[in-house]
């Protein structure tokens, strides 16, 4: 570990991803992010709670998913991550 003298603010301490990078990490939060959104949805309908799971749905469009007759299911129309 660095003494705090020995850091230069200004430099180049960690080196910035490129483009290809940056994307490639966004890409794998979202897909993160929409496996959470499902696995919470499946438990809210396993938990009969089928209204709040489908207010979570609609509130996370992003995710792709829908709630049909208290199942989880992928949105048709497509807009979620695919």
């Amino acid at each position: 570990m660095k003494r705090v003298s020995d850091i230069n603010p200004l430099g180049e301490e960690r080196p910035n991803p490129s483009d290809e990078e940056r994307e490639k990490l966004r890409r794998e939060r979202l897909q993160r992010e929409r496996d959470e959104g499902y696995q919470k949805l499946v438990e809210l309908c396993n938990l009969g709670e089928y209204y709040m799971a489908k207010q979570l749905a609609n509130r996370n469009y992003n995710w792709g998913y829908e709630i049909v007759d208290g199942i989880v299911m992928e949105r048709i129309d497509g807009d979620g991550l695919q």
